[in-house]
């Protein structure tokens, strides 16, 4: 007992620098525990016990503290912390927002002076608190969707009124709906995760026309999902505590460039999840098990408008990327390069990106027809009066078969590809009408005057070997095609047998035999050079750390990638689906940089 007295009742003991940190920074968001600065508050105020047995009364006794004058930013930062605390473990929705409120008071007081230092620990903490507590605040019943609405709200000591503007609705001429937050999502297939932190609750929403009745002028495809961040902005919190009626504006704000507000005379950023709701729409899209259905079978009745889809509404000025995938494949494969340029600054503010999707087994020569089509028609309906010289700088990125139908937009074919199929004129076969016509707008190919650079991907420009191989034209045989080209088979090879180079040919070519190595289509398209002043680039994927000129990518043979003549490639140590390969998506970025300083030169220095 004389032993036990002596003892020294304070001590310290060293510990690793990592428990030091999370002894100094553990706070209710990333352990479950409240921080040390609340728990200093519970103790000054002799709430620590009151908080374990009572905790509504325990908040309500630190309110009336802070809405009589009587307490500082210390307590005001407390009942945040508590209040979401408290929220959390009850699931009542009003101290959710009474957390929001809190924060705010403390981010930014009614007087200016105690606004706190930006290397004080609570103001990120305080920021972080305010996000959480005003998504799960606003939050549905069921809690899947956050609801953006006016109204009077419940809170633990009075009322919250809510305005909102509806018109924050409006995206163009499309509608904002179905909010989901995003801010506590775990994302997994996409290697790096961008976020701007800043303020607001990050929400990933869907959208729809605002009149269904009436065409659109963007290509947003379907199930688009777009980064939005709410917030609820406050003014005289502490007279509106006091009173124990608060009211707000509630302000929703859609990915059209604005990534700050001003509160207070201050430039603050807003919190943004890019990464984060693009995976949330991939996750929901049936995509990823259409790739293999749309090489074998063709849907048929495809729209233009849909093959050429964007993930944001045409905005003059900016630089059309199109990207187009490969065989067997989906536009989604490009995800995680455009997670990479859409959160590059430089890239983000001068381009805007689209993404063609097609029937990856239906001829070559068809399939770049649609996406030369689709484009034409893009260019002519977006910009009808020709006064964006932007659409006229278009980029166009191919990977695989994509890159095939990449190097269709830039060449002058004539008729090289119509008489490795005929021995008489197109005009002097017996065929109808549309079947004529089809044939001339696939087989008669002319550059697009509006491209003015490509980008070859893992492209078999003189065909792949894996094509070529036994199994992949056992597969091939099982491709069907549309409608407009099965009634072409049909028409052509029936009745004009004997114009036919190919005497007995009863079929039309898959993109497998196409791309097969000394095929006459990819033999014809590996001759043809890139249009003048169209600049090109490669970039080939090989195996492994043998020699790059007898290597290969799974796929394709670096022999049949290599393109003479064009103005840069770089070979990327990748198998052939190297779309997300960081060397590729940093030679895009590359390449697109210096797409913008040729475009951005004088006329007299170029």
């Amino acid at each position: 007992m004389l032993i036990a007295a002596c003892g020294v009742p304070i001590g310290v003991k060293r510990v690793d620098p990592r428990t030091a940190q999370r002894t100094l920074t553990s706070n209710i968001l990333s352990s479950g525990k409240l921080s040390r600065f609340t728990q200093n508050v519970l103790y000054q105020r002799d709430l620590v016990a009151r908080f374990d047995d009572a905790p509504e009364q325990a908040l309500a006794a630190l309110h009336t503290t802070v809405a009589d004058g009587r307490g500082g930013r210390d307590d005001v930062f407390a009942l945040a912390e508590l209040s979401f605390s408290y929220a959390e473990e009850s699931g009542k929705q009003s101290y959710d927002l009474a957390a929001a409120v809190y924060a705010w008071a403390f981010l930014f007081p009614d007087d200016a002076a105690v606004t706190p230092s930006p290397f004080d620990a609570r103001f990120r903490l305080a920021c972080d608190l305010y996000n959480r507590a005003l998504t799960e605040g606003l939050e549905s019943k069921d809690r899947r969707e956050v609801e953006l609405r006016a109204g009077t709200y419940e809170l633990p000591f009075g009322r919250l009124d809510v305005d909102f503007d509806t018109n924050a609705l409006h995206w163009g001429d499309r509608r904002l709906v179905g909010f989901v937050p995003v801010a506590d999502l775990e994302v997994r297939g996409l290697p790096t995760r961008h976020r701007q932190p800043g303020l607001g609750a990050p929400l990933a929403a869907k959208t729809e026309p605002l009149d269904p009745d009436q065409p659109s002028r963007d290509m947003i495809a379907p199930r688009v999902r777009v980064p939005v961040t709410a917030l609820l902005r406050f003014e005289g919190t502490q007279t509106q505590l006091a009173a124990g009626r608060i009211h707000a504006a509630l302000e929703l704000y859609a990915p059209s460039g604005i990534e700050t507000v001003t509160i207070g005379g201050e430039r603050v950023p807003l919190e943004i999840e890019s990464t984060a709701t693009l995976a949330a729409m991939l996750a929901e899209l049936p995509v990823w098990k259409q790739e293999l259905s749309r090489f074998l079978r063709s849907l048929g009745t495809q729209e233009k408008g849909l093959r050429l889809g964007a993930l944001q509404p045409y905005r003059p000025g900016l630089i059309p990327v199109v990207f187009v995938h490969g065989t067997a494949s989906s536009a989604a494969r490009w995800a995680q390069m455009l997670n990479e340029l859409e959160n590059d600054p430089r890239i983000r503010d001068r381009f805007q990106f689209w993404f063609f999707s097609y029937d990856t087994g239906n001829p070559i020569a068809y399939s770049a027809m649609l996406l030369r089509e689709s484009l034409a028609d893009a260019v002519q309906r977006l910009d009808p009066d020709g006064t964006d010289p932007a659409l006229h700088r278009m980029v166009v990125v191919g990977h695989s078969q994509g890159g095939l139908l990449t190097k269709s937009m830039v060449v002058e074919s004539g008729s090289r590809f119509w008489d490795n199929v005929s021995r008489k004129p197109l005009d002097a076969l017996d065929l109808d009408a549309h079947t004529r016509d089809l044939l001339r707008r696939a087989m008669f190919m002319h550059p697009l005057p509006f491209v003015g650079r490509v980008i070859f991907v893992a492209t078999p420009q003189r065909g792949s070997y894996v094509a070529g191989s036994w199994l992949a034209h056992q597969v091939a045989r099982l491709v069907t095609f549309p409608l407009d080209m099965a009634r072409l088979g049909g028409d052509l090879f029936k009745r004009n047998q004997d114009a036919l180079v190919m005497a007995g040919t009863l079929q039309i070519p898959t993109s497998v035999e196409n791309m097969t190595p000394g095929n006459r289509f990819i033999r014809t398209l590996a001759t043809l050079p890139v249009a003048p002043g169209v600049a090109a680039h490669s970039i080939i994927a090989v195996q492994g750390n043998g020699p790059v000129e007898k290597g290969n990518d799974g796929v394709v043979q670096y022999e049949s990638a290599h393109v003479e003549g064009v103005d840069s490639e770089l070979v990327v140590r990748s198998g052939h689906s190297c779309q997300d390969n960081p060397h590729t998506i940093e030679e895009i970025r590359r390449i697109l940089l210096l797409h913008l300083a040729a475009t951005d030169a004088p006329t007299s220095a170029r």
